[in-house]
């Protein structure tokens, strides 16, 4: 009884966490839009008006997490120590408060608010919220993805063909030349292009100049949805040996097991 009583303690505590998280994303993705759009129509990249943004959210977030769990941390992007922590300590929450900030700024409705937690180094669980849109995706590691409440999945595929989707980063053409015999789109928001890959809509995503901050959540929710984050080999990424805050300078490749070599026999880079 012991045992199992330990294990409902710990599955209420993963769930109230869990809930936590996308209880702060979606009041995040609520002041956020208070700014969506208002960038200076002359100005190609208004950084006045997402700094402001980020750092609003940022410290809405700190002040919500110090109410909630005031042992918690939270990732700033410096090194973090290599022993594991016991007691609330050993929670580390990552937040992005914009991931497509030209799009914020733009007024087009494709941008993410995103926050994972890990303990000890292990993953927890990842939301995305996509304010404009009211998309939300979550996923508590080892269990199953989800938009809103529907369980969602990567497309079942064992190669790609004319009706594929492949999601790239706003450089794509100036780096690669490809044969990828289907449709090749830019959305200008890495989690959101992951995000449908989870759900199944792509088939695939390339992703440049990312960070730990950006792809803690959306690492828990790939993988429940039964895809994986590649290195442009073919080989497995790990995320955590970016735990250090450093930019991630490698591209990746997010897909599914199944036509991962497809895809990345498809690419060749031109620098």
């Amino acid at each position: 009884m012991k045992g199992e009583s330990r294990v409902a303690a710990q599955k209420y505590q993963v769930q109230e966490l869990s809930e936590f998280a996308l209880e702060m994303v979606r009041q995040a993705g609520q002041k956020a839009l208070t700014y969506y759009g208002k960038g200076q129509p002359d100005t190609k990249f208004d950084e006045g008006l997402i700094t402001k943004t980020e750092l609003h959210l940022m410290d809405y977030f700190q002040d919500q997490l110090n109410t909630q769990f005031p042992d918690h941390q939270i990732f700033r992007g410096a090194p973090m120590g290599n022993e594991y922590t016991h007691g609330s300590k050993r929670y580390l929450w990552i937040f992005d408060p914009l991931d497509g900030v030209a799009n914020v700024q733009a007024g087009i409705p494709i941008w993410g608010i995103s926050l994972a937690l890990v303990e000890n180094f292990w993953p927890v669980c990842g939301v995305i919220f996509l304010p404009a849109t009211g998309d939300e995706f979550q996923a508590v590691a080892g269990r199953e993805a989800l938009r809103g409440d529907e369980v969602i999945n990567t497309a079942s595929l064992d190669s790609v063909s004319d009706e594929s989707v492949l999601l790239t980063y706003s450089r794509f053409h100036l780096q690669y030349h490809t044969t990828f015999p289907g449709k090749i789109r830019n959305m200008g928001c890495t989690t959101a292009h992951i995000c449908y890959v989870a759900q199944g809509r792509a088939d695939a995503a390339i992703i440049a100049n990312e960070s730990f901050q950006g792809l803690a959540a959306a690492r828990v929710i790939i993988e429940a949805a039964g895809g994986k984050i590649y290195k442009m080999d073919g080989s497995e990424f790990f995320l955590n040996e970016y735990l250090d805050g450093g930019r991630i300078s490698e591209h990746l490749l997010v897909t599914t097991p199944g036509i991962c070599h497809q895809v990345l026999n498809t690419l060749n880079r031109t620098n």
